[in-house]
C-alpha cells in the first residue's frame, strides 16, 4: 500500500474498489478488548450502533486510478484499532467525502451532533463504507456514497446537486478521505437554511448544524478532523 505522509493529496481519475475476504487478526485475537472499549466510548451514546463496515487491508495508484480492496468487519472493532494506535498490518478506512460547495464559493460543511461517536467535529458529509455500498459483482461503489451520505445527513437529493469529476485522495494516519467535488446552486446561507430545514424533520438527526467556510482561516474557528485543514487549505490555495 503506498506510504505517504499525513496531509498528502493525490489526484485521482478513479477509484476502482472491492470487497474481498480478510483475515483481520487484530479483530480475531482481540474480542474481550473490543468489547470493553465499546462499551466505554457508547456509555450514554444509546445511538451509537456497532454495524458491519468495510476497511482497506490493500491499495495502490496506478496511472492516476486507486486500486483498493476491503474487507467487512464491526464498527467497534475498528474504532477500538483506532483508538489504540492502529496496531498490526496497516489497514486504512477509506471513506468517500462529497466536498459541497456553494455557489458563491463557500464550502458547506455538517457539525456532528452530540449523540455521535464524533461529537463537534466538522466536516463534509460521510460514513466508513458498508455493505449497503457494494455492487452485486463485489465492487464497492464510493462515487454512490457520496450522494447517499449528503442525503442521509443533510436532506439534499441528487436532483439538487452536482457532482464532479476525479478526486482527491487526502492521506492521513490510518484513513484516506475521497474527496469528491460537489456544488449546489445557491449562495451558501440559502443552502444552510435549506440543509436546516431538511435536518430538523429527520427521525434520526447526525447533525446538529451546518457551518460555512468562506476561508481557509475559517477553519480554524472549528474542530475538524485531519484530512480536512489540508484539503481546504489545498483548494483554497488554488485561488
Amino acid at each position: 500500500m503506498n506510504d505517504f505522509a499525513d496531509g498528502h493529496i493525490v489526484r485521482l481519475r478513479q477509484i476502482a474498489a472491492r470487497i474481498e475476504p480478510y483475515d483481520w487478526a487484530f479483530a480475531r485475537e482481540n474480542g474481550d478488548a473490543i468489547a470493553s472499549h465499546w462499551a466505554k466510548v457508547s456509555d450514554g451514546k444509546p445511538a451509537m450502533f456497532n454495524g458491519r463496515i468495510l476497511l482497506q487491508h490493500r491499495a495502490a495508484i496506478e496511472d492516476g486510478v486507486f486500486r483498493a480492496a476491503y474487507f467487512e468487519t464491526d464498527y467497534a472493532a475498528f474504532m477500538t484499532w483506532r483508538d489504540h494506535g492502529l496496531p498490526g498490518p496497516r489497514i486504512r478506512n477509506g471513506f468517500a467525502m462529497g466536498a459541497l460547495r456553494a455557489a458563491d464559493g463557500a464550502f458547506l460543511c455538517g457539525r456532528m451532533a452530540k449523540h455521535t461517536a464524533n461529537a463537534g467535529m466538522v466536516y463534509f458529509a460521510a460514513g466508513t463504507p458498508d455493505r449497503s455500498d457494494v455492487r452485486e459483482d463485489g465492487t464497492v461503489d464510493l462515487a454512490g456514497s457520496v450522494v447517499r451520505e449528503l442525503w442521509e445527513e443533510t436532506g439534499l437529493t441528487q436532483a439538487e446537486i452536482v457532482v464532479g469529476e476525479g478526486w482527491d485522495a487526502v492521506f492521513t494516519d490510518g484513513r484516506i478521505a475521497f474527496m469528491r467535488p460537489v456544488t449546489i446552486p445557491l449562495p451558501a446561507d440559502e443552502a444552510r437554511a435549506l440543509m436546516l430545514s431538511r435536518i430538523a424533520v429527520m427521525d434520526e438527526q447526525e447533525l446538529d448544524d451546518i457551518v460555512i467556510l468562506r476561508s481557509a482561516a475559517d477553519c480554524d474557528r472549528h474542530r475538524m478532523a485531519p484530512f480536512m485543514k489540508p484539503y481546504l487549505a489545498h483548494i483554497y490555495g488554488q485561488g
